[in-house]
């Protein structure tokens, strides 16, 4: 079997990427967010009606947990902090706290704007709104404590999707885009791109809202993985040199 690798289309070179495994993802998620922690996968789908949290199997794709969102809500980004998980909804301002462990209710917050993604470096979380900007929270009491805007050249980088903190970068998803890009955290510069096109084609998808969504990191291990809405596969790459 041919080695699949990045292969860069445009006029500069992006970081390359080789397959290391392919593992089954649930066709039916809408990927929205998604994180490695305990050796298990977490992964927050969207759509109202259809929005949950989820703990999978990274072998087998199965659902271990299950938390299933109310109707109105369309899910976004998930992240872990502690003993929870902190979650998103697309326009209802209304993000929300999860037992880690069983997925029960434990709190709820407000913010300002659209809820698309979410990652953690340690000391803040930080999340995304589909616009350029990242914003910083405190973990505890959820209130921003500064934003960055991701620029490209000078140029601001819309559409900021799914988050991940990976070896001290943050990577997004671009909705719409193939591209991953990694984010200086400090000034929002983007450092360089990782296109994942051929993992789209891979995954044998057609439809234009089966986009390229979902990162997740396992430090312990320094494996990344990467998905997509409606994707029947999840992947996981060795990023770099």
């Amino acid at each position: 079997m041919a080695v699949l690798a990045s292969v860069s289309t445009t006029a500069h070179a992006d970081t390359p990427w080789t397959l290391v495994a392919t593992y089954p993802h649930d066709p039916a998620a809408f990927t929205e967010g998604l994180f490695f922690h305990g050796g298990v996968m977490y992964e927050s789908t969207g759509l109202e009606g259809q929005s949950d949290i989820r703990k999978v199997s990274l072998k087998t794709g199965k659902v271990i947990e299950r938390r299933v969102l109310e109707p109105r809500y369309f899910g976004e980004g998930i992240v872990n902090w502690g003993d929870r998980i902190i979650s998103l909804t697309w326009r209802h301002r209304q993000g929300f706290l999860w037992n880690l462990k069983d997925f029960k209710p434990v709190g709820a917050f407000r913010y300002e704007g659209e809820g698309w993604g979410m990652t953690q470096d340690g000391r803040s979380l930080i999340m995304s709104d589909g616009t350029a900007q990242l914003r910083f929270l405190d973990p505890v009491e959820l209130t921003e404590q500064r934003r960055i805007t991701v620029t490209w050249n000078g140029r601001a980088v819309e559409r900021l999707n799914e988050l991940e903190w990976v070896r001290g970068e943050i990577w997004a998803n671009i909705w719409y885009d193939t591209r991953i890009a990694r984010i200086d955290p400090r000034t929002g510069a983007v450092i360089d791109w990782i296109d994942v096109a051929a993992l789209r084609k891979a995954a044998g998808v057609t439809d234009t809202e089966a986009v390229a969504n979902g990162i997740a990191y396992d430090a312990a291990k320094d494996r990344v993985f990467v998905t997509g809405k409606n994707w029947p596969k999840l992947f996981e790459i060795r990023v770099g040199k």
